[in-house]
């Protein structure tokens, strides 16, 4: 259909963040800078994020991302994919002409990434990086601009959490902390999970853009409220992963065979996401990483901190996290958790693996 066709075309327009779905096959793309109107397919017939113009018809809001590590370049590709304009920023150059390749716009700032988007949200590994993209010189709160929504997906405390949505609140930008869960492959098939901390009317206005990216979608409270319940997932991910290789090599040394135990626990009470995700990996002896033993650790030491400022006691989790430490000491830091496996195998004489 042709541009001209379409502006003949009586669609009402929807109100602002209002979402059009598959009932209209091509949408129109206001750029920024300057707002010249482009047809643009609704790929992988995706919602988008659209809000209404005097009377030019439709727009798709621009997006940027920071921090385009192993959780974030698939992140990134779901929302390309889905039909969404986006900018990028990474440290590395790579990452960033990966994404170049699939149709996103370089920026090489965080300062620039806020003036080219109407939404940016970060993934960066750790509290540091976090604090410098949004509180340092060029960051995203000094070029925040009103009526921006700012949306941090990192594993973060809630102090933290707290500290950008107060500062964001006084340049007149919405936050919303994000965290995922689901590791890269859940990234990749934009299956996380996304628990969400923030005002209401803001969950609503990301909800097509965490869409795109996700499939268990919650907003879990006030502000803070998603970086404290994904602090709650990295330690049971921790406990469990323990408890898995614990077991593991328990049966081994015992004389059991682990293949048939992984066959029985995973249908039994004891069955948990760790176990069977970390227990075929340690048969087959697949360590490279996927989620690597010094990011949970990394995990531990934010939950311990958080822990002593609430005045909560964290017994299993210390247990966790010095079962993480004589491993990364051991040189696994850059292998899979599953890994965790190997130091228990060395105190037992034994290799857990299925018997012939």
């Amino acid at each position: 259909m042709t541009a001209a066709a379409m502006s003949a075309t009586k669609i009402p327009p929807p109100n602002r963040n209002q979402r059009l779905c598959t009932a209209y096959p091509f949408a129109y793309h206001y750029s920024l800078f300057p707002r010249i109107p482009v047809p643009l397919p609704l790929r992988r017939m995706r919602c988008a994020i659209l809000s209404a113009l005097p009377p030019g018809g439709l727009v798709m809001l621009a997006l940027g991302f920071i921090g385009l590590g192993k959780m974030g370049r698939p992140m990134s590709h779901n929302l390309l994919k889905a039909g969404f304009p986006l900018t990028v920023h990474n440290r590395s150059r790579a990452a960033v002409a990966e994404l170049e390749r699939s149709g996103a716009k370089a920026a090489h700032s965080p300062q620039e990434v806020s003036a080219r988007s109407e939404v940016v949200m970060t993934c960066l590994p750790n509290v540091a990086s976090v604090e410098e993209v949004y509180f340092g010189k060029d960051g995203l709160i000094e070029a925040a601009r009103p009526g921006r929504l700012l949306i941090d997906h990192s594993t973060v405390g809630p102090k933290t959490s707290l500290a950008i949505h107060a500062a964001a609140k006084k340049k007149g930008v919405a936050f919303l902390d994000a965290p995922v869960s689901g590791g890269p492959l859940g990234a990749t098939n934009a299956a996380l999970t996304i628990m969400v901390g923030g005002e209401k009317a803001d969950f609503d206005r990301a909800m097509p853009v965490f869409q795109a990216m996700g499939k268990a979608i919650r907003l879990c409270g006030p502000p803070s409220s998603g970086a404290i319940i994904k602090l709650a997932n990295q330690l049971l991910v921790a406990i469990h992963t323990a408890a898995a290789a614990e077991a593991l090599a328990f049966v081994t040394k015992a004389g059991g065979d682990p293949k048939i135990a992984l066959e029985v626990l995973g249908t039994a009470f004891a069955a948990s996401a760790m176990l069977n995700r970390n227990g075929p990996l340690t048969l087959e002896r697949k360590f490279e990483p996927g989620t690597p033993v010094d990011l949970i650790l990394k995990d531990l030491r934010l939950i311990a901190e958080v822990a002593d400022e609430s005045g909560t006691r964290i017994l299993m989790g210390g247990q966790a996290r010095q079962a993480f430490t004589e491993a990364s000491l051991q040189g696994l830091g850059l292998k899979d958790m599953a890994a965790l496996v190997q130091p228990l195998e060395r105190l037992a004489g034994i290799e857990v693996r299925a018997k012939a």
